[in-house]
């Protein structure tokens, strides 16, 4: 479980484009480098007592912690500065070409930009219907911001898109995709043959605005 855990922070960096992760006494650490997201902290196998340790010592607003955890054993760790993020899970497939047909007046399309693979959907119209993204990773790849846009959805498009990264990660010589899903997004990833490998929970350190001095 720890490989792809570590493929999935690797290949998360590669789609976001962010420096490599950086090995640490809890897992590993991103420098992220965004308003609302400055760093990322991800614990791989860290006990009780190095996370409240590492807790406590974060004073950058807009740190992440993320860990393959139920929410109710981290949040004890944290203070009511910290704002959990919505919950997750740490999904993985075994990589397989398919046939991808979009539906009557929608066309899809594959660019490849370095390690990062992006499919895009759009309508007879032109305008996006849907979109998503791998980065890669050596034999595995991350799919990432996976998307349909509000008046396109329940038409497929998200299986399109799917299917499209995956004939193209397998083109790469990846055999193996691993993602960070929303509890919406199990739900199709599920249909698709992925499988939950543990929970994913995030906390964000936001403190409390200081009063400014007279």
């Amino acid at each position: 479980m720890w490989d792809l855990a570590r493929s999935w922070v690797d290949g998360w960096t590669v789609s976001r484009q962010t420096p490599k992760p950086v090995d640490v006494p809890w897992g590993l650490s991103i420098q992220v480098g965004l308003t609302d997201q400055v760093v990322r902290h991800v614990l791989l196998d860290a006990d009780a007592e190095t996370a409240r340790g590492l807790v406590g010592a974060i004073t950058e607003p807009a740190t992440w912690i993320k860990a393959f955890l139920e929410p109710d054993l981290m949040g004890p760790w944290f203070s009511p500065e910290w704002e959990p993020t919505d919950p997750g899970f740490l999904m993985a497939v075994d990589l397989r070409p398919s046939v991808v047909r979009a539906p009557d007046g929608y066309t899809a399309t594959t660019e490849t930009a370095g390690e990062v693979i992006s499919v895009r959907v759009l309508a007879a119209d032109g305008e996006l219907a849907a979109r998503g993204q791998i980065g890669l990773a050596g034999a595995s790849c991350v799919f990432d911001q996976i998307v349909t846009e509000e008046a396109h959805q329940r038409l497929g498009l998200g299986t399109v898109v799917m299917g499209a990264l995956t004939n193209a990660a397998v083109e790469t010589g990846a055999a193996t995709g691993t993602l960070g899903a929303t509890v919406q997004g199990r739900a199709l990833y599920e249909t698709l043959d992925w499988k939950v490998l543990a929970p994913l929970t995030g906390f964000i350190y936001k403190p409390a605005d200081k009063p400014v001095a007279p």
